[in-house]
């Protein structure tokens, strides 16, 4: 099997190249000045009061939380449908992962099973903006400070994503955004914290390099050296700057990368909408996405094919598309630790064997997306019911 047009490929030019180049030559690569500049663009861009740069978008969930230091056994409610990165973080701080089901349409986190979910346990919920749609936050919010949660946003996905008019990442709650190769901005792998507490950006800043009182960069910095303490078991969580080199100029680009994100989702549209046997997830009212992913469902009852045979015949035509996700209520270790059941989750575990997300990235060319659109319904004309 030959993929000749990729799930996703990252653009990068001269600049990029430049600032790593520079970067090199400097001697400098680790967590120093080109990190602090992409982290202060990064707060300018999201309208947040601190923006810390770190390894992951996963590091950023695990430090939100960890800084709080819940009791073993306390609760979070989160999302079937997401990375496991969002659960996982849950369970390396020894508390109980407490999933929710998604809603038809925006597969986002259904506000209204959030409430049923919430135990005298319950510390906090952490909310995953899905595909780049936002999840109906005001609702969530309301149960938080009803029921004094914390409340952790998983903006992996959701980078130029708006909730009624504001960034995901600016509206007051931790929020952790991904960098990773295939996201619509990229540092190869790293990941943004956002926050407008001082003191959690001052702890997240100790947790992120150890526990270190102070970082390389300031200890051999223009004020003169000066001797680091322990101050808490931290993480190695830092971003480098041979990364943020990436993402300082990967940002400027956001704006026209989102405008051609849109029209080319916009072509998605138009050419499965009159294709009954397939679904297209939904825009709220509330939602300014930022085009992420493009998944499509297929409604299996209407075809002769599963899913992943549908996956074999697009990629043997030389396109490559992804599964976003196999919820997690279905993976092994959901089912052996906490006895999960497919009807739990109905919505969810429905998705999970019917989505799957084709190519939407602006290296692409309008070509591009006209022959992947064509090759989709080539494939479902010849496998009709």
């Amino acid at each position: 099997m030959s993929i000749d047009l990729p799930f996703h490929k990252s653009w990068f030019d001269d600049n990029e190249i430049n600032e790593v180049i520079e970067t090199l030559k400097s001697g400098w690569l680790t967590t120093g000045p080109k990190t602090k500049r992409f982290e202060d663009d990064f707060k300018d861009y999201i309208g947040c009061g601190y923006a810390i740069g770190l390894n992951s978008c996963t590091a950023g969930l695990h430090l939100a939380l960890a800084t709080k230091r819940f009791k073993a056994g306390d609760e979070v409610i989160t999302t079937t449908m997401t990375f496991p990165a969002t659960a996982n973080v849950i369970m390396h701080e020894r508390l109980c992962p407490v999933l929710v089901d998604v809603e038809p349409g925006t597969l986002t986190i259904d506000v209204n099973q959030i409430l049923e979910k919430i135990t005298p346990k319950t510390r906090a919920i952490m909310p995953v903006h899905f595909a780049g749609h936002p999840c109906d936050m005001d609702p969530v919010m309301e149960l938080a400070e009803k029921y004094k949660l914390l409340i952790i946003e998983d903006a992996a996905h959701a980078l130029e994503t708006k909730y009624k008019g504001r960034k995901i990442g600016g509206l007051g709650n931790p929020t952790a955004f991904s960098f990773y190769a295939n996201k619509n901005i990229t540092t190869g792998e790293g990941g943004m914290l956002t926050t407008n507490d001082e003191s959690l950006d001052e702890m997240v800043r100790v947790m992120r390099l150890h526990g270190l009182s102070r970082d390389a960069w300031k200890r051999f910095g223009k004020s003169g050296f000066s001797q680091w303490e322990l101050r808490l078991p931290g993480f190695k969580y830092n971003m480098a700057d041979i990364n943020a080199a990436l993402g300082i100029h990967q940002l400027k680009k956001i704006n026209n990368f989102l405008k051609i994100r849109k029209q080319y989702a916009a072509m998605y549209d138009e050419a499965f909408s009159q294709i009954p046997e397939l679904e297209i997830l939904e825009k709220r009212d509330y939602a300014e996405p930022s085009y992420h992913l493009y998944i499509i469902a297929l409604r299996l009852e209407q075809l002769t094919i599963t899913r992943d045979q549908f996956v074999d015949k697009i990629q043997s035509a030389g396109v490559g598309v992804a599964i976003h996700y196999q919820a997690l209520h279905l993976q092994p270790l959901y089912k052996k630790k906490f006895n999960t059941r497919l009807d739990d989750y109905p919505v969810a575990t429905s998705y999970s064997a019917r989505i799957l997300s084709l190519p939407l990235y602006p290296r692409m060319s309008v070509q591009d997306i006209e022959r992947v659109s064509n090759v989709v319904a080539d494939i479902i004309s010849c496998n009709r019911r």
